[in-house]
């Protein structure tokens, strides 16, 4: 029996930054997020932190000296929403920057209502 694959659903901009970034990352990035739609993770995929069971994950890739990652969740039936895409600017360490946690924080409040209606 085959599988039904899982919609893929963009939140607010984050089709259009993914689409800004370099061919590989793009290519890469799509790879990881086909895998979600099939209810399967890809190896460089990992829980984003301060969701704890949200079932909130990143990938992340390494370009030419610069990281980019996409954010999604895969807690609602059916569905995988992409809540954030973004190239990783900061260079002390690897933690994402407080204006990102809080787009993907109210990014996903927004799923979360959607999907209650």
């Amino acid at each position: 029996m085959k599988k039904t694959e899982k919609k893929l659903i963009w939140v607010g901009n984050s089709r259009k930054n993914l689409l800004s970034f370099p061919e590989d990352v793009k290519d890469f990035i799509g790879y990881a997020l086909h895998h979600a739609q099939q209810g399967t993770k890809h190896p460089a995929t990992k829980p984003f932190k301060g969701f704890k069971g949200a079932g909130v994950l990143e990938i992340v890739d390494d370009h030419d000296g610069d990281t980019y990652r996409a954010v999604y969740t895969v807690k609602f039936k059916e569905k995988v929403y992409v809540l954030h895409a973004f190239q990783k600017k900061s260079k002390t360490g690897i933690k994402t920057p407080q204006k990102d946690i809080d787009l993907i924080q109210a990014r996903y409040k927004q799923v979360e209502a959607r999907e209650k209606e």
